[in-house]
This record gives structure tokens, sequence and C-alpha cells, in this order.
């Protein structure tokens, strides 16, 4: 397997004829993403795109697929100014939805647990193959944060009922229910999972590149002009709840791995 042409610090892109191999390379950190993860896999898939591979596979290094953000993150965003927030909370936007249109097909082969951040990049790939050592949850209100952005993918994707049950609870699930839910095509033995990943592209490189890339214009086409509306009040609510007592509260408990007390505020 060839590797690209680019380095980068938290992910590792290599090229296997027709296949793109995005790996997410912070296992230390249980690929917690950063702020150079996000530019890292924006500057990937960018590269992808323009190359002549047909289809991506994302996963992650050792235990974890991508545990949700990075713990120095967390800390320095109780003193960002407003416009810091808003500027950070339009660039996950843009990570999530540069990877849920992304013109080519995507394949996200979920090693271990995928959470919040995480969860998003594992579950807005055209295909989500879940190893039995995978979980998926988006954890937020736990912390006083608000699942914002991806709120209008999961609609898409589970319902509203199983949304809001996600959403509201903060609760993690096992793959095989993400499967029932819908979040995971399919669920697939650990040992398996690179196999199959690569199993599944080769059927998939079976079908005419042109239908390909057409088929997923038209479905991305569908849901443009409403995603535009729905990232831009989350992008707002996100921004916003950053300025309150409770995010405050529920960061600072969360890195000191004490109870949060909440002030509804």
């Amino acid at each position: 397997m060839a590797e690209s042409s680019h380095s980068f610090a938290t992910l590792t892109l290599a090229y296997d004829g027709p296949l793109a191999l995005i790996t997410l390379n912070r296992p230390e950190k249980r690929n917690a993403i950063s702020y150079e993860l996000i530019d890292d896999v924006l500057r990937a898939l960018a590269e992808v795109e323009k190359s002549e591979a047909q289809i991506l596979l994302l996963t992650g290094s050792g235990k974890a697929f991508c545990s949700g953000m990075d713990l120095d993150n967390l800390r320095s965003i109780t003193g960002r100014t407003p416009e810091e927030n808003r500027a950070d909370s339009a660039t996950m936007a843009r990570l999530f939805r540069t990877l849920y249109e992304f013109p080519k097909v995507t394949i996200a082969a979920v090693n271990g647990p995928a959470i919040a951040g995480g969860c998003g990049l594992a579950t807005l790939c055209d295909f989500t193959l879940a190893s039995t050592d995978a979980k998926f949850g988006y954890t937020e209100v736990r912390i006083g944060f608000v699942p914002a952005i991806v709120s209008t993918f999961l609609l898409r994707q589970v319902g509203e009922k199983q949304a809001r049950d996600l959403l509201l609870t903060g609760r993690i699930i096992s793959a095989e229910e993400a499967f029932r839910m819908g979040l995971a095509t399919e669920v697939v033995a650990a040992e398996k999972l690179q196999e199959r990943a690569r199993e599944m592209a080769a059927g998939l490189l079976q079908n005419s590149p042109a239908s390909l890339i057409s088929t997923k214009r038209l479905l991305n086409g569908y849901s443009s002009a409403e995603l535009d509306r729905q990232i831009e009040a989350a992008v707002d609510e996100n921004a916003r709840i950053r300025s309150t007592e409770d995010f405050r509260e529920g960061v600072t408990s969360f890195l000191e791995k004490r109870t949060p007390q909440w002030k509804g505020r």
C-alpha cells in the first residue's frame, strides 16, 4: 500500500489502487478530536477527493475509533470568546458536512468506541461497519454541551424518537443496538472488520464509478437546502450553550472527575 504524498500529524492517509484509507492515528489519546485532527481530516478529505481513488475507508488505530473531544481542547474552550466559539462550531459543522456530502463512496470501519464527535465521524459515512468492540453515543448533555450539529444528521438517519432517546439521555449503545437503530450498516467480528470493509469496497467497485458519483450527488442535493438552514441554527445553539454556567460546570466537573452541580442556567 503506497503512502500518501502529504504527511499528517494525527492520521495516516494511504492509497491501495482505487481505495483511499484514512486512519485516525492518536491511539494514546483514543483518537480524540483536537483542532489539529479536524484540520488534518479536512485536508485528507480534500486530497482524496482530488485523487484517483473511488472509495474512502475511514478507521481508527488502537482500541478506539474516536473518543470525542480532546481533553486539552476541552480545557481551553471555557476561556474562548463568543466569536471563537462560533468559529469552532462552524468548523465542526464543516467537518461533518464534508464527510456526509463527500462525492465518493465512504465506508467507516468502526474498530472501537465512537463517542460524541467521533460518533458523528463513524455514522456520517455511507456505510458504517461496526466491530463487536464498537460503542456509539452522543454524550454531550452529560457535560453541559448540546449535540447541536449532529442532531440534524441524526434525525435523518434514525428518526425522531430514536434521535431524542440518544441525544437526551447521552447513553452509550452497543454495536448491536446501533445496528437495530440504523446507525450501523452491519456488525462484524473484530478480527474480520478490515477484511469485511475491503470486501464491501470490492463489491462497490463493480458498479459504474460515474453512477456512484451521480447517485451521491442526487442524494446530497435532496437535503442540502434544509441542511444549510438547520446547521446555521445548530451553530448558533452550539456557540450559545458555551457561555452558560452549566457548560462551564459540566466541563470543569468532567475534567476534575467529579459529579456536576448543575445550576440550570
